[in-house]
This record gives C-alpha cells, sequence and structure tokens, in this order.
C-alpha cells in the first residue's frame, strides 16, 4: 500500500511563506513521479508542481512560476513545497501525488494521493 502523508499548511498572511512537506514510503519515492495539485472549493483539481519521473526536472504550472518550489530529500523520502509571495489566490487544499507514467500535469494521470492539507492565506 501505497502512503503519502502531507503536512506544513496553515494560515498566512499575504505576502508571506508556507513550506509543505510530503513523506512518502521508500518504494514510492524510488519508483514513482511526484507531484503537488490544489483545489479551491468549487474548483477543480489543478497541478502545481511535479518532478519528472526519471532525472528529477521540475515543472511548474504559469501561476507559480518564480514564487513556488519542489524540492526533494531522498535521505527522508520526502518532497517538498517552499511557497513564497502567497497570494489569497493561493488559498486551497494542497495534495501530493505519486504517479508511474510520464504525464503529469492532470490529476488523473497519478495513481496515489495524500489526504491533503489547508492552506489559507489572508489579504
Amino acid at each position: 500500500q501505497v502512503q503519502l502523508v502531507e503536512s506544513g499548511g496553515g494560515l498566512v498572511q499575504a505576502g508571506g511563506s508556507l513550506r509543505l512537506s510530503c513523506a512518502a514510503s521508500e518504494r514510492t519515492f524510488s519508483s514513482y513521479g511526484m507531484g503537488w495539485f490544489r483545489q479551491a472549493p468549487g474548483k477543480e483539481r489543478e497541478f502545481v508542481a511535479a518532478f519528472s519521473r526519471i532525472g528529477g526536472r521540475t515543472y511548474y504550472d504559469d501561476s507559480v512560476k518564480g514564487r513556488f518550489t519542489i524540492s526533494r530529500d531522498n535521505a527522508k523520502n520526502t518532497v517538498y513545497l517552499q511557497m513564497n509571495s502567497l497570494k489569497p489566490e493561493d488559498t486551497a487544499v494542497y495534495y501530493c501525488a505519486a504517479r508511474s507514467g510520464s504525464y503529469y500535469l492532470t490529476a488523473k494521470d497519478y495513481n496515489y494521493w495524500g489526504q491533503g492539507t489547508q492552506v489559507t492565506v489572508s489579504s
């Protein structure tokens, strides 16, 4: 059973920062591509950032490029999402996900999901 556990969400003022963490099982970390998605109330789950499955290349949605950074600590089997210059429109539940394929942009490309962590940005 693949397990992903997110943490690090919370309430922050606009312009502030948060770092989300996603702890994964060892098998997950070495075998799957990892990504972050978010879902705001009444909206579909949307892509935020991801690693390629091989090579460690990173990808970002245009809305977060330059503000968010995805990173990983292989020794801890953990993926991070550093979020800076947060805006009210970044408010959402953020999900960590793992995939076995190469495509990374849509939720259907991912096989496993964490439980989500709430991020709220006040204006």
